[in-house]
């Protein structure tokens, strides 16, 4: 029967990886020579390239072959240079087919703007498991395979892909796994270990695949908690985000104020107290607001920062206790901020992008908030900037803030103790620590603005931080609020 089936397998031309304009994407030659990507109403200039070269470009639009783009000829240098260009700008798609115009078996869809498909060089006596972060799920009526590890998502346009990945599940050889119908080819497969999607552990018996995946850090992940900070942040995914609209023409808007419950109301101000003045912190909440643009003539003042921070995130106090009431189990250090944290976890962590500080060097720093120091971080001026960029599109306001304070959390600091809701009890840190800027912002006469998005990658790259062991899960920007324009 084993016979039988390799012989079979001869006549099969094997899976070839090709690089391939997305769908939306077209190439055009424009003025003086320079090559553009053209998608709806947009172009993106790529350079100027020879006839010979533009010509060959158009093969992109099928597939080029990548091993094909080694050569040394003049016309394959700048097709490299090219494609390279095209998938930084995220406008290339990598294709697996048996030939150039044949159908797709599968298509990688790039998530992250420095992936580049790499093949993982894999041996018959390896033993592959699938990730437990690795998911199949239906996009409209495409099957996709992707992980929040992974930079790329795959496309599976063969069902029997699908069927043939299921059985790893379970550990297998690669030897055991070439015997078996459908299976998948090499290729795919060394793609996929590449992505974190698949993994090699010692033997098919091991049983420490989750310790075995990656790193420490990760065995503190819960599945749910890293789909969704990866999925609801920028930088690890190519889904849209943000403000969109999606649903504008599908479905009406729901209403601001729920409709009201039937029967008879009770009206609450015939049993209400005279209203006493307004103490301190009424008024602040009445007073507080978003402030989105900032006075660029009057930049908050290293001081007014230093007390911000102190009124906000400082350790306070610390205390150390067994993990047992009984005095059993290791001992436990806790601390006292100015603002809740479940569990006593506090493991939210404050990195500031400074761009204008009377007193204060223009930089990225991290805030200790045991020591209420500042520990400047070396980073490339254009991180800065792109960060700095990334939250003025966000808030819509006319310049970069004054400073932008990243709130990261080490995540384990919270899942080490909990289970299953680990991740939802540090966004809700994240909300009340944000509340708690608005007020001593708005007590301070400073201007605060919370910001619903942040670049997991980019921090990561700022850093040098891995995305699962600290990451962003807030930011806030802060600075002087500009004075209202006449008659605004």
């Amino acid at each position: 029967m084993r016979a039988r089936g390799k012989k079979s397998g001869r006549g099969t031309a094997a899976l070839k990886l090709y690089a391939r304009l997305c769908p939306q994407v077209a190439l055009e030659v424009g003025a003086n020579a320079e090559l553009l990507a053209c998608f709806g109403e947009h172009s993106v200039g790529l350079g100027k390239f020879s006839a010979e070269a533009a010509a060959d470009a158009q093969d992109l639009r099928t597939g080029l072959p990548l091993n094909a783009l080694a050569g040394d000829s003049g016309s394959n240098k700048e097709i490299q240079l090219l494609v390279e260009r095209l998938a930084k700008r995220g406008l290339l798609e990598y294709r697996l087919a048996r030939s150039k115009v044949g159908g797709d078996a599968v298509v990688i869809e790039p998530q992250t703007p420095d992936y580049r498909p790499r093949a993982a060089q894999l041996r018959a006596t390896d033993v592959l498991v699938l990730s437990r972060f690795a998911y199949l799920r239906r996009r409209a009526d495409e099957m996709v395979l992707e992980s929040p590890r992974a930079g790329a998502l795959f496309r599976l346009c063969d069902p029997a892909i699908a069927s043939a990945l299921a059985v790893l599940a379970v550990p297998r050889q690669i030897k055991w796994l070439r015997r078996q119908a459908g299976f998948p080819a090499m290729a795919l497969l060394a793609l996929l270990v590449d992505c974190d999607i698949l993994f090699r552990i010692e033997t098919a018996g091991d049983n420490g695949q989750r310790s075995g995946e990656g790193d420490g850090n990760l065995v503190l992940w819960d599945f749910h908690d890293l789909v969704f900070h990866t999925r609801s942040t920028e930088g690890r995914h190519a889904n849209p985000l943000g403000g969109t609209y999606p649903y504008v023409g599908v479905i009406p808007s729901p209403p601001a104020i729920r409709p009201s419950w039937p029967g008879e109301k009770i009206d609450l101000g015939k049993f209400a107290a005279p209203a006493p003045a307004l103490s301190p912190i009424g008024k602040l909440l009445q007073q507080r607001h978003s402030v989105r643009d900032h006075d660029s003539g009057r930049p908050v003042a290293f001081s007014e920062l230093a007390q911000f921070l102190d009124r906000t995130a400082r350790v306070l106090s610390s205390m150390t206790a067994p993990l047992d009431p009984d005095g059993g189990g290791p001992m436990l250090t806790y601390t006292m901020r100015p603002f809740p944290s479940a569990g006593g976890s506090y493991e939210l962590e404050l990195y500031l992008a400074v761009d204008k500080c009377e007193g204060l060097p223009r930089g990225f720093y991290h805030y200790d908030a045991g020591s209420h120091t500042l520990a400047p971080i070396d980073v490339a001026r254009r991180d800065l900037e792109a960060q700095l960029a990334a939250a003025q599109f966000a808030m819509g306001a006319a310049a970069v803030p004054q400073i932008l304070l990243t709130i990261a959390a080490r995540f384990g600091r919270v899942s080490w103790k909990y289970s299953s809701i680990a991740y939802a009890l540090i966004l809700k840190d994240v909300g009340v620590l944000i509340q708690t800027f608005y007020l001593v912002a708005t007590d301070m006469g400073l201007g605060g603005c919370a910001i619903g998005t942040s670049n997991i990658d980019l921090f990561a790259k700022m850093t040098g931080l891995d995305f699962h062991v600290e990451g962003p899960v807030g930011q806030f920007a802060l600075g002087r609020g500009a004075a209202p324009e006449a008659g605004a």
